[in-house]
């Protein structure tokens, strides 16, 4: 079975149809694109932003595909620019068993072709459904910690799979295209930590969305490619980017038990690692009161990974390490009792009584008892008591799941600057009623804004 692991993939993904996906797996991509779509309007206030969108419009002069909360670009200039926009900000999806972020890479490619082939609501849906499956199943199968050792980086890597299974759908490709469609996207898969700390590691994501565009429209001209990337002896994903991997893990109960629905979402900006840490710094301000005057220090224990990544960040020099640092998170949320893009901005991160309280009373400890995803927070306050909170599943993870109604909030809070009302609220509707679309070109019409 670990030999056939690419070839079974790549048949589920060619023949999934909506039928196939239960009814709250359908919800979870729905779910999936809502929040992806909410990241891209906010990402067009990403520091590095313009850089991305000069070189998306650099890449042909074509204006056939839409830009979310944007104008239009080509084909691939848009994948480039709205995989970038979902991920510009920090504060995307996240598969927390592989630590990868899915949608900056699936969605954009899938919104793409859909919007210009005509393809329905449905259609759009399952091909987001065989894209975010395909890239978590690969990411299972890797042995996760094994790969991180080797200093790879998610997105990069497995991401151009999810792209190319999602284009793939839509382009109505039978198994072994598919097949061929992931050697090729295997071909271009790349990225490590030694990007970290700077927006390089977010370029990992858009790059990886185009890298899988490309990949299945090569596919479709029957470039010849190897069939069995997965497994491959030599120079396979799982041989030369892990320890051998886990393939069957690939295949188990594949289209029964739905490995997408792990993909945890955000409720705030901020490293995925730092959200248990958030959610537990939000329990102590509304249910326990706490003030930065009744506040004499701000304990973080977080786990080795986690304190590993974002411990060092307790000076900041700019938005993305803002956006990295546990310290500004905790000082942040304490004196605004909100943590949005608002927090995020030059006037309010160069505050001088933040970045002294982030610097000189909030403290970040390594407990490796904890895992990446918990948490705990504890304050010494002014009357001499220390309140203690503890997160095991932040806001958003799979077991502490955002409402529909959150996500709704998300999108209008970064709609509002982008998009008209009506087509705010249009969008909405849209999305929650998908399978009744009758083409992704009204979608786009409703995202587009100026340029």
């Amino acid at each position: 079975m670990e030999h056939e692991a690419t070839a079974a993939l790549a048949r589920f993904a060619a023949t999934l149809t909506y039928d196939d996906i239960p009814e709250r797996t359908r919800e979870a991509c729905k779910r999936l694109l809502l929040d992806a779509l909410a990241c891209a309007l906010a990402g067009h206030r990403g520091d590095e932003t313009h850089q991305v969108a000069a070189l998306a419009g650099g890449l042909a002069q074509s204006q056939e595909s839409s830009i979310i909360g944007g104008n239009h670009l080509s084909l691939a200039g848009a994948t480039l620019l709205n995989g970038y926009l979902i991920t510009a900000v920090t504060m995307c999806d996240v598969h927390r068993p592989t630590a990868t972020h899915v949608t900056p890479e699936v969605i954009p490619p899938a919104l793409a072709i859909a919007e210009r082939d005509a393809r329905s609501g449905r259609d759009l849906l399952v091909a987001i459904a065989a894209g975010a499956e395909t890239t978590t199943r690969i990411g299972v199968g890797l042995d996760y910690p094994a790969f991180r050792d080797r200093g790879w980086h998610g997105p990069g890597v497995i991401g151009p799979f999810g792209a190319a299974a999602a284009v793939g759908r839509l382009r109505g490709f039978d198994a072994d295209t598919m097949a061929t469609a992931f050697g090729l996207a295997g071909s271009q898969a790349a990225g490590t930590y030694a990007a970290w700390g700077t927006p390089t590691v977010k370029f990992h994501q858009c790059r990886g969305a185009l890298s899988g565009l490309l990949a299945a429209l090569l596919a479709e001209q029957k470039f010849v490619a190897t069939r069995r990337f997965l497994t491959a002896p030599d120079g396979g994903l799982y041989a030369s980017y892990s320890n051998g991997g886990r393939p069957e893990a690939v295949t188990e109960a594949l289209g029964e038990r739905w490995e997408l629905e792990q993909i945890g979402l955000r409720l705030w900006p901020g490293a995925s690692a730092t959200q248990g840490m958030v959610t537990a710094m939000f329990d102590l301000v509304n249910d326990h009161k706490l003030a930065p005057e009744r506040t004499k220090r701000v304990r973080v224990l977080l786990g080795k990974a986690s304190f590993d990544l974002h411990a060092g960040f307790a000076r900041w020099q700019g938005k993305f390490e803002a956006l990295l640092s546990a310290h500004y998170a905790a000082a942040a949320v304490l004196h605004d009792r909100e943590l949005s893009l608002a927090q995020f901005e030059r006037e309010r991160y160069t505050d001088p009584t933040l970045q002294r309280f982030a610097a000189e009373n909030v403290e970040v400890a390594c407990d490796p008892t904890l895992t990446a995803s918990q948490a705990v927070v504890a304050a010494d306050t002014t009357e001499g008591t220390t309140i203690t909170v503890r997160c095991e599943h932040p806001r958003g993870a799979p077991e502490n799941p955002l409402s529909w109604a959150e996500l709704e909030r998300k999108f209008r809070t970064y709609a509002k600057t982008r998009l008209p009302d009506s087509s705010i609220e249009q969008a909405l509707r849209v999305v929650s009623r998908l399978e009744r679309l009758e083409s992704t070109r009204t979608l786009m019409d409703l995202l587009r804004g100026a340029p």
